[in-house]
């Protein structure tokens, strides 16, 4: 049976036990158990981290312990999937570098607020993830994030809707969705999420956050199955 951690807490804006409690009801559809914490003492335990197959952050902003931080990046790079949404995995502990490099973005700003209607386009190519999936409509707020180059990008959203600052740029899209590795571990994101409704007004939304779930929770058993090892990153990795 997969094992999955979800940690929730942070800015309450976000529901993060409403939000923690559904990706707690995908997962265990699909047979797995899911453990859900109100602090981040489990993060502590780096050997109960590593038997893990899925780490969830659901924590807007707020701080992590450095050792935890450097525990779930060991985690994560040993194979362990790394999962979440909206601002609880990438507006989480904007003081932490090192969380933003494994996660691969960061919120910056949302123009327009909650409210917002926009279009996620859905980028279609090989990935599990979108496979099927049409462009659909979202109205909520729209994440401009800053990415690592090295994602792939599995939806986007075009900017500007709502006039500010950044209108007088060109038009541009903004990443919505993507996956990365770390070490050997999987890596999904989505900025869908702002309200736990939001998966409700927008099916799509949530198979789109289900199957990476399940993707990033996949890659423990792939990791094994293939011989990878993280040893090799290991020897020359700086952590801070």
């Amino acid at each position: 049976m997969k094992k999955a951690l979800i940690f929730r807490g942070g800015w309450d804006g976000h529901e993060p036990v409403l939000v923690s409690e559904r990706f707690k009801r995908l997962l265990e559809k699909h047979g797995w158990e899911v453990t859900i914490s109100d602090t981040q003492e489990p993060l502590g335990d780096l050997d109960a981290l590593l038997k893990l197959d899925l780490i969830i952050p659901c924590w807007t902003m707020g701080r992590i312990d450095p050792q935890y931080s450097r525990n779930v990046a060991k985690a994560v790079a040993s194979g362990v999937g790394l999962a979440g949404c909206h601002g609880g995995m990438c507006d989480a502990f904007r003081e932490d570098t090192e969380w933003q490099f494994m996660t691969g973005g960061q919120w910056v700003s949302h123009p327009g607020g909650d409210g917002v209607r926009y279009t996620v386009n859905i980028c279609h190519g090989s990935s599990p993830i979108t496979e099927g999936l049409e462009d659909f409509e979202v109205e909520s707020e729209q994440y401009y994030v800053h990415v690592d180059p090295a994602i792939e990008v599995l939806a986007t959203t075009r900017f500007p809707v709502v006039t500010y600052y950044h209108s007088s740029n060109k038009a541009c899209d903004v990443p919505v969705a993507w996956t990365k590795f770390w070490g050997v571990g999987r890596v999904f994101y989505s900025s869908l999420g702002h309200h736990d409704d939001v998966f409700d007004k927008s099916p799509s939304a949530e198979i789109l956050m289900e199957r990476g779930l399940l993707w990033a929770g996949e890659g423990k058993a792939y990791a094994k199955e293939h011989g990878l090892d993280v040893s090799k990153y290991e020897n020359t990795a700086k952590m801070y």
